[in-house]
């Protein structure tokens, strides 16, 4: 049974990699996904994923590499709504392992 709560989930996936934006759609998809990207956005968004400090160096790469602030600030979106993802899907894995009290 898919609660309302899955549905807005998905919507929220969907604007996030899908809707407008200054980074393309298919960049957007992968990263929310947390499938690998072209470098230099791969580097950046496996530090981010991982948790490890992001510093100026890491964004000034990508602005060398001419990606706009808003594109920098909308892959961080998706891996952040990519890693939420993961991390929910393995919270309701392990309390359908859990034992009933």
């Amino acid at each position: 049974m898919i609660s309302d709560h899955d549905e807005r989930l998905r919507a929220l996936v969907r604007l996030v990699a899908e809707g407008p934006g200054a980074l393309d759609a298919r960049v957007r998809t992968r990263a929310s996904r947390l499938a690998p990207l072209p470098e230099p956005l791969d580097a950046f968004a496996r530090k981010l994923a991982l948790g490890e400090a992001v510093t100026g160096a890491d964004v000034e790469r990508l602005r060398l590499a001419g990606y706009s602030q808003d594109q920098v600030f909308e892959l961080a979106v998706c891996v952040a709504v990519g890693v939420a993802q993961a991390r929910l899907a393995a919270g309701l894995r392990a309390l359908d392992e859990a034992e009933p009290w």
